[in-house]
């Protein structure tokens, strides 16, 4: 294929998987605005109010970022592990596989449907924000590159979710038993520095609170670590699962018989 019609095919899948979550916006998009707002209630305003300053910042201004930030990861996650399982179940994706067009254009086609979905949210979300705080943006570029980052990261995941998933339970396992866990103590609601000493060695292991404080960073101006190292932990794990996306949608595992 010319390089114009692997663009092609790209702009395809994408369109199709724009429209997949824009036309039921009710289901995929308005759920983590409310969901935003019910946290930013009773975590930012009463619990927020009872727990005082954090960091140096307003309890519920220093957990936006992490809000914002777990919105992008459930919901362009969510997007790629349904879309592909769904592929797999109707067994269309079969059409794309036996087509001319390369693996690694399908596999950017679903990923940047995720991260489509995943950004929206985050936008979504923001918007909410802004009637519960005024905060601004302290580096513009670290925030939309680490929203982007962190959404392709988690669309890859969940594309290697839905390879392995035999059942639409399967595609459930992942987000409950490790995404929720890790997102929930990656520093959304805390700076690790209040955490006993052990504790905050075990938090250095997950990866999400990388993520998280990059893009505090990038809103606040502060973080519990280096942003540069951020930067690359991110891009790690990205380069790790997309060479493993790609190695099994090659060898068909979980599609071919």
């Amino acid at each position: 294929m010319t390089l114009r019609e692997q663009f092609t095919a790209f702009y395809t899948i994408l369109v199709r998987e724009v429209r997949r979550f824009a036309r039921i916006w009710i289901q995929t998009i308005l759920p983590a605005m409310i969901t935003t707002a019910l946290y930013f209630v009773i975590f930012g305003n009463l619990i927020g109010s009872q727990i005082g300053d954090m960091d140096g910042y307003r309890y519920i201004d220093y957990i936006i970022p992490g809000l914002i930030l777990m919105s992008v990861i459930t919901n362009s996650y969510a997007n790629v592990v349904s879309s592909f399982y769904g592929a797999k179940f109707q067994r269309n994706v079969e059409e794309m596989l036996v087509s001319p067009v390369p693996n690694y254009v399908i596999l950017l086609g679903f990923v940047s449907g995720g991260v489509a979905r995943g950004v929206s949210c985050g936008v979504a979300v923001t918007i909410v924000a802004m009637f519960f705080s005024s905060v601004g943006i302290f580096n513009f570029f670290i925030v939309l590159s680490i929203a982007i980052l962190t959404a392709v990261l988690f669309s890859l995941a969940g594309f290697i979710n839905a390879v392995f998933a035999n059942s639409f339970d399967d595609i459930s396992i992942v987000p409950t038993f490790v995404l929720t866990p890790l997102t929930y103590l990656g520093g959304i609601f805390y700076t690790i520095s209040v955490l006993p000493e052990f504790w905050q060695n075990v938090s250095l292991v997950n990866p999400i609170l990388y993520m998280v404080n990059a893009f505090r960073y990038g809103i606040l101006g502060t973080s519990d670590s280096d942003v540069v190292y951020s930067y690359s932990i991110i891009v790690l794990f990205i380069a790790a699962l997309f060479g493993v996306s790609l190695y099994l949608l090659e060898k068909g595992h979980g599609i071919r018989k």
